[in-house]
């Protein structure tokens, strides 16, 4: 779609989604640094919207057992860039009422992302009041993962969206095949949904067993079922991704933006499955833990484009 033309809906949404991912990264950051609780109350920081710059400065309903100014710091950024994104995510709204207000494709998603945002900052409290219950830190990184997802639905749609002419260009064989390579995508995008889920809980046993004072290096052990099902997932959604890779090579290959995609889908599964598998031999270090949850996100970002340029990208002959 080289001659496609940006307006300042698509600009403004690549803008949010990129925030929204930064927000997830630094989410993730906050997680594996135990920074959750680094402001004990919501949606002030120990009591006040500017946090206390020393232990001293505590209003007396706080113990200083609580004050670490790192673990504030990071969660009460965090907290900002989430209002940041919220802003923009307000304007990528106003933009597509004004820009796109007749294409329910653009609109409708992105007055869901605001809502949902709006209920993502609620979800936040919920898990300070919890203190970081794995259930609710799970339905956290889910809601915003479908943020994500949303944002990238109404960016995509404005970008490959078939002209009227181009949308009847594609024979019915060759339509049918469109079809079975955006069901197994699909599919595809579910699992990697449950599999992220289940990351999480294993994520939250991990705490649980820290907390317990498990050792890092054989912690994993202490977490049960949760663990082996979120390999064997793993895997499910590295075979599924290659039949797609395998249905583009035999069906596809002349369609240049099908096949970039599923390649990168393909690259991102492989690695996010070598990088949970090598969690386990540096004893679940943090910095491996940001960057698994990171590429996550990317891939599921990177499958829903994948499926939406299946769906919408017009026949090669249009291109």
């Amino acid at each position: 779609m080289a001659g496609t033309t940006r307006t300042p809906f698509m600009r403004l949404a690549l803008w949010t989604t990129a925030l929204t991912y930064a927000l997830i990264l630094v989410g993730s950051l906050v997680r594996a640094s135990g920074a959750g609780l680094g402001c004990p109350d919501w949606p002030r920081c120990f009591g006040s919207w500017i946090p206390p710059m020393s232990v001293e400065a505590l209003p007396p309903q706080f113990s200083a057992d609580q004050f670490n100014a790192t673990l504030m710091w990071t969660e009460y950024l965090n907290r900002l860039l989430g209002v940041t994104v919220g802003f923009f995510i307000f304007g990528t709204v106003l933009s597509a009422w004004r820009h796109h207000r007749r294409e329910g494709h653009i609109r409708w998603p992105s007055v869901a992302a605001l809502l949902l945002t709006g209920y993502e900052g609620w979800l936040g409290g919920r898990v300070v009041a919890h203190e970081l219950a794995p259930w609710i830190v799970t339905a956290h990184l889910v809601v915003a993962i479908v943020i994500v997802q949303l944002l990238l639905y109404a960016t995509a749609y404005a970008w490959y969206r078939r002209p009227q002419a181009a949308s009847a260009a594609l024979p019915p064989e060759e339509a049918a095949h469109r079809r079975t390579l955006a069901l197994t995508i699909a599919a595809t995008i579910v699992l990697t949904y449950v599999q992220v889920a289940l990351g999480t809980q294993v994520r939250g046993a991990v705490d649980d067993g820290l907390d317990a004072g498990v050792a890092r290096a054989v912690v994993l052990s202490t977490v049960g079922w949760w663990d082996g099902a979120h390999r064997v997932l793993s895997l499910g959604v590295v075979s599924m991704t290659l039949v797609s890779l395998l249905v583009v090579w035999s069906r596809h290959t002349h369609e240049r933006l099908v096949r970039r995609w599923t390649h990168i889908v393909v690259g991102l599964a492989v690695a996010q499955t070598l990088l949970g598998a090598g969690l386990a031999y540096v004893a679940l270090q943090p910095a491996p833990q940001v960057l698994h949850l990171s590429l996550a996100s990317l891939l599921m970002g990177a499958q829903l484009v994948q499926w939406l340029v299946v769906r919408w990208e017009a026949a090669p002959e249009a291109w």
